[in-house]
């Protein structure tokens, strides 16, 4: 299959090329190496992708409607796998316009793009953050209403918003994952165990914001072998829940983190704006539709993640 990866140059885009050339399907990447995290980082995620096989890329803008177009008629996949975002709750409260530029505008651009050039399915990388402040139970697929909390999960909302439109505009298969708080080599340092792992090997203090909730913390390579099931198993648009099914809270990180850091210190701060106080995913329908099953026990993940840190301190 021949494949397009927006945002083939962060966290979850290069791991994603890797498995897809591992598995000898053809890959283009689009990125436009935005500076939001250092873009020395994703220069060597490309290098890691090129060690795994030959891949296009094009560096260039989303946000350039015609430009959009060309490139994907130019590249004519079968499948767009729509990763580009403007990640980051906190980043969004203090700059909400750029999230309604990269995560809905260049969103709609790629849809649209899609449509005209006869692409039959694309996935889009949607976030847990949609279901807003929810009670301590498995969130359903159903029960996101539109209340967010967040510019970032607002702009998510909205782009799944348009992905029923576009889908139905054009006939396109528009399958929607819902990204559950993922994690592992390579994380995306603004991230909380990135960043935590970071500052402990520095030999920093982390800090927690307000009592620190709990999070369905996912392993990166669970993520990206969902998005591979929802490309090849389904055959319909739909909304689903990629995540491991099980809430890790913030005392069960930090023990985890103990292991390896036993020195460990802690400054505790206020709740900060825009966070939720949970996350925990219903995963029973990606089982059902996917054959998802996620993989990676959380202890052994971070073991991964701070092996990986050890041997990579220059890209923390």
């Amino acid at each position: 299959m021949k494949i397009l990866i927006t945002g083939g140059a962060g966290f979850i885009g290069s791991h994603f090329a890797v498995k897809m050339l591992k598995e000898q399907h053809e890959v283009a990447i689009i990125d436009n190496l935005h500076p939001y995290y250092s873009v020395d980082r994703k220069q060597q995620h490309l290098e890691n992708i090129k060690r795994t096989g030959d891949f296009q890329f094009c560096q260039t803008n989303l946000l350039d409607r015609n430009e959009t177009t060309e490139i994907i008629k130019k590249i004519s996949p079968e499948a767009i796998v729509h990763l580009a975002a403007l990640p980051g709750v906190a980043y969004s409260i203090l700059r909400p316009l750029e999230y309604i530029d990269y995560d809905v505008k260049a969103t709609v651009n790629v849809l649209e793009g899609a449509g005209i050039s006869g692409v039959r399915q694309v996935i889009f990388a949607s976030s847990s953050s949609v279901y807003g402040m929810m009670n301590n139970i498995p969130f359903k697929e159903e029960m996101a209403t539109g209340k967010p909390i967040s510019p970032y999960a607002a702009s998510k909302y909205a782009a799944e918003s348009f992905c029923h439109v576009y889908g139905h505009l054009y006939n396109i298969d528009v399958k929607i994952l819902r990204f559950f708080t993922v994690y592992g080599p390579w994380g995306r340092p603004d991230m909380a165990i990135a960043n935590f792992i970071k500052k402990l090997e520095n030999g920093e203090e982390i800090t927690i914001f307000g009592k620190g909730g709990s999070r369905d913390y996912t392993y990166v390579g669970d993520i990206v072998n969902g998005i591979s099931l929802a490309l090849q198993n389904l055959q319909q648009s739909a909304i689903i829940n990629i995540g491991s099914g099980q809430p890790v809270s913030m005392t069960q990180l930090l023990g985890e983190l103990k292991v390896y850091y036993p020195d460990m210190k802690i400054k505790r701060e206020e709740d900060r704006a825009g966070d939720v106080d949970r996350t925990w995913a219903d995963i029973s329908l990606a089982k059902k539709l996917l054959g998802y099953e996620p993989e990676m026990e959380f202890s052994k993940g971070i073991a991964e993640t701070v092996a990986w840190a050890k041997n990579n301190e220059k890209f923390l």
